[in-house]
């Protein structure tokens, strides 16, 4: 039987671009309320339009906690020219101009297939089939697009209507020493569905959107969490730390936590009484 890959399978869904910003209070107050009023109206239109594009809910607005921004507009597109467009829209904006970027983070919604791999890779082996052969390519390539099929409404998932978000990027350790690349398929599959039951006892508090950013961004993966409690957000993130694949593997990059902020709420918000 030849070598089989070790690069597990994966599908791709959503584009999706976090964007955090500073806003700019002092320049906003010297305003006239006038000035505001048609400012605000503005963003307000172009934020709803942007929420129901394609027929779910793919843009979200979140005030954010802590010094790290004050806003968080989270974006699910077809592609990344459709993530483009948000950005030079939103730049034509007169409210653009009292917004400071802090922090941006370009991702696609991904579906690691550990356990579809090793059964694929081992069946197409067993059929004689070569990797890197037009044969072999066609194997794979009936697989994921049947569990593209099958997974269609998680890979383009609606941004979940929750009340709180925490957003952060990850990598998988490439040490000297622990290196999560050069560990045997078998093991990293038994470690990531060790990683995953965790997730699961906690499907009914918190939804939990994994998506991919090799190639896009600094970091390999981001991960979105959605509640309405975020006491779930700790109790979840640390209980993961106790298994192997986060207490050996993982690093963790700048943790972002936000409320949601309705666009009708955007007007409360700008004089300070929104919640």
């Amino acid at each position: 039987m030849p070598d089989l890959p070790a690069v597990p399978l994966t599908i791709e869904g959503s584009s999706v671009l976090h964007q955090m910003f500073h806003f700019d209070w002092k320049s906003w107050r010297n305003l006239d309320s006038a000035q505001q009023s048609a400012i605000q109206a503005e963003v307000v239109e172009l934020f709803a339009r942007w929420e129901q594009q394609h027929g779910r809910p793919c843009s979200a607005l979140f005030s954010l906690l802590g010094h790290k921004g004050d806003l968080l507009f989270v974006h699910f597109r077809d592609d990344f020219k459709d993530l483009n467009r948000v950005e030079l829209e939103l730049s034509q904006t007169r409210f653009n101009d009292y917004l400071r970027p802090s922090h941006s983070y370009l991702s696609m919604v991904e579906l690691g297939l550990y356990e579809s791999s090793a059964k694929t890779y081992a069946s197409l082996a067993e059929k004689g089939l070569q990797p890197g052969t037009p044969e072999w390519e066609a194997g794979v390539r009936e697989v994921l697009d049947r569990q593209s099929t099958a997974m269609a409404q998680r890979l383009n998932p609606a941004i979940p209507d929750a009340k709180y978000i925490c957003f952060y990027p990850m990598d998988r350790k490439r040490a000297e020493t622990v290196n999560w690349y050069t560990q045997p398929m078998a093991e990293r599959q038994r470690m990531m569905h060790e990683h995953g039951m965790i997730g699961r006892r906690y499907a009914d508090s918190v939804r939990q959107i994994i998506t991919g950013s090799i190639g896009f961004d600094d970091w390999e993966w981001g991960v979105d969490l959605f509640a309405n409690d975020p006491l779930v957000f700790k109790k979840l993130i640390y209980e993961m730390r106790f298994d192997q694949v986060s207490a050996v593997y993982a690093l963790f990059g700048e943790f972002y936590v936000g409320v949601r902020l309705p666009v009708s709420d955007l007007g409360s918000w700008l004089t300070g009484k929104f919640l």
